[in-house]
């Protein structure tokens, strides 16, 4: 899982602050007093919060998985994997055509990867010590060019613009039911200091609400993207090592120790089925392998 979450929780994170800032101050009082200059208004509000707060969590992916990771970039090679890591890395965004990233290591036990980053040219692959002990340099290699597909693929901005626009709407939605329910508890009467406590009530459960059929929306993006970026790692490893990789992931065991907030951005998600499913940002692992397979005949 691990690609998404940190996205997702640092997305919502700058949400909350711009809400507090805008409240503190007095803008969106202000902007509700005002009917928020019409329906236009509102909705060139909510797309200015909305759509920033998701670009920003872009912009701040990369520092923030380092960070929570202490994640090792690798400036000068210091042994031989190292070495081919980054030879392997550099094979791989050059057959997609992308920029070099920067190529990392983290102290973890769990076989794990991630990328991230604002751009196709500027991104981040990074790998656990536990992947490199574990798995042979096949399965490593199709590890890092399913990384690399996500990066070739544009996964992150396009997982952006999806969330900046479920942000937007949320965020609408919310104030003109919160309109209508202060408008409900007034009696239809116009206050004069634009809105009761009613209106910002409803408004901070309904972004909640909103706010969690929005984040099933981007998890099935999320749980698509995978099978594609599998497919990338087939391409420029091999079917049969990317299979072995995923059988690998399969068969090890134990925790991801990756932050919750890097959730998302992993090769794999064991989170269960049920309704579970609608908040995996991967499939099954058993699902990718068959549609490896599948693709394969």
């Amino acid at each position: 899982m691990r690609r998404i979450v940190l996205f997702l929780l640092t997305n919502l994170a700058v949400l909350l602050l711009l809400g507090i800032v805008c409240r503190v101050f007095g803008i969106d009082q202000w902007a509700a007093a005002r009917g928020y200059g019409g329906m236009p208004g509102l909705l060139v509000y909510a797309a200015v919060i909305g759509m920033g707060g998701a670009f920003i969590s872009l912009a701040m992916s990369k520092p923030m998985a380092k960070w929570s990771t202490g994640a090792r970039v690798i400036e000068q090679p210091q042994t031989e994997t190292e070495r081919w890591l980054l030879d392997t890395v550099r094979r791989h965004a050059q057959a997609v055509g992308i920029g070099m990233p920067e190529v990392a290591i983290y102290d973890a036990p769990d076989m794990n990867a991630f990328a991230t980053g604002m751009s196709r040219n500027s991104s981040l692959v990074a790998v656990s010590s536990g992947l490199l002990q574990q798995m042979d340099r096949e399965q490593v290699s199709a590890v890092l060019g399913h990384e690399i597909g996500h990066v070739a693929n544009g996964d992150m901005v396009t997982l952006t613009l999806i969330q900046g626009v479920l942000n937007t709407l949320v965020i609408l939605a919310a104030r003109i039911v919160g309109r209508l329910v202060d408008s409900w508890l007034s009696g239809g009467r116009d206050r004069e200091g634009g809105t009761g406590l009613g209106y910002w009530v409803s408004v901070m459960v309904l972004q909640l609400v909103f706010g969690l059929f929005a984040s099933m929306i981007v998890m099935a993006f999320s749980r698509w993207r995978e099978f594609r970026a599998d497919a990338a790692g087939a391409r420029l490893a091999g079917r049969g090592a990317m299979i072995s990789a995923l059988q690998r992931l399969q068969a090890g065991h134990g925790e991801s120790t990756l932050p919750k907030s890097l959730a998302a951005f992993g090769i794999s998600d064991r989170m269960g089925g049920g309704l579970q499913r609608l908040f995996m940002s991967h499939p099954p692992l058993e699902e990718r392998i068959a549609a490896l397979r599948s693709a394969q005949g």
